[in-house]
C-alpha cells in the first residue's frame, strides 16, 4: 500500500531583494519517510524549510498538509495542526530548566502543560529535568529541541541542521530518534551539512541547487549521481571523529 502524502509543496517561489531564492520547487514528503533536503550553502534549503513551516510565506506556489491548503497559515497555526520544527539556530530557552522548556512549549502549542517527564524520558533527558537548558551539552540541547518539536505527535517534523554542533555519538543518538519518529508514521524532513549522518538516516534525498530541485533518489543512488558528485559531494570531506 502506498504511503499517504503528509506534506506537499507545489511551485514554491521565494524572492528576496528582487533575487529568486526558490525557483518553482516541488517537494512531497510521505508518512513514515525521512526525506533529506541536501545541497551546498546558499542553495535555498533553510528558505524552503521556513516556507514549509510557515515562518516565511512564499511569493508563489502552495503548501498542503494532508488535504488542507496551509499556504497562508502562520507557523503557530501549522504547529497546532501537526507540523514540528527544529530550526537551524538554537531555540531552547536558556534560563529555563528542561522541564520548564517542555511545559512552556506545550502550553504555547496546545494550551496545557502536557507530560514533560514522559517527553524527557523519551529522549534520555529524564535525569536532567531540573537542569537549566544553558548547561546542557550540544547533543542534549538538540534532544530537548526534538522533544519540544514532537510534542503532540506531529504528522510532519522539519529539521534544519539537526546534527550541527554535536559530536558523532550525539549525532547517532539523534539519528535513532529521527528514524523512530518516522517509524511511528511521521514524515521527517531534514537538511544538514553533515552528509554522512544525514544520508544514514534518510530513506530518500533530494539535491537542491540554485533554488531548484535537481535530483531525487534513494540514498545510495543519490550518492552516485553525477550531478551530486560533481556539484555537491565533491565540496565536502568526511567528518573526522
Amino acid at each position: 500500500m502506498a504511503k499517504r502524502e503528509a506534506l506537499e509543496a507545489k511551485g514554491l517561489r521565494v524572492l528576496r531583494g528582487g533575487k529568486v531564492i526558490l525557483r518553482d520547487v516541488d517537494v512531497t514528503a510521505h508518512e513514515g519517510e525521512v526525506l533529506g533536503v541536501l545541497g551546498p550553502s546558499g542553495a535555498g534549503k533553510s528558505t524552503l524549510f521556513r516556507a514549509l513551516v510557515g515562518e516565511r510565506l512564499p511569493d508563489a506556489g502552495t503548501v498542503r498538509l494532508g488535504e488542507r491548503d496551509v499556504t497562508q497559515w502562520p507557523l503557530w497555526k501549522r504547529a497546532r495542526e501537526g507540523v514540528g520544527y527544529i530550526p537551524q539556530s538554537p531555540s531552547v530557552l536558556w534560563d529555563l530548566t528542561v522541564r520548564e522548556n517542555l511545559v512552556a512549549f506545550h502550553r504555547i502549542v496546545h494550551g496545557t502543560d502536557g507530560k514533560p517527564e514522559e517527553r524527557a524520558e523519551a529522549v534520555g533527558l529524564d535525569q536532567r529535568l531540573d537542569v537549566r537548558a544553558g548547561e546542557l551539552s550540544g547533543g542534549e540541547r538538540r534532544r530537548l529541541e526534538f522533544a519540544r518539536a514532537t510534542t503532540g505527535d506531529p504528522r510532519v517534523l522539519v529539521c534544519d541542521e539537526p546534527f550541527s554542533g554535536i559530536d558523532p555519538v550525539g549525532a547517532a543518538r539523534l539519528g535513532e530518534l529521527l528514524r523512530a519518529r518516522a517509524a511511528h508514521g511521521t514524515a521527517v524532513l531534514l537538511a544538514d551539512h553533515h552528509v554522512e549522518e544525514a544520508l544514514s538516516v534518510c530513506t530518500r534525498a533530494i539535491l537542491l541547487l540554485d533554488g531548484a530541485v535537481a535530483v531525487s533518489a534513494a540514498p545510495d543512488a543519490f550518492k552516485e549521481h553525477p550531478l551530486v558528485r560533481g556539484r555537491y559531494l565533491g565540496t565536502f570531506h568526511p567528518r573526522v571523529a
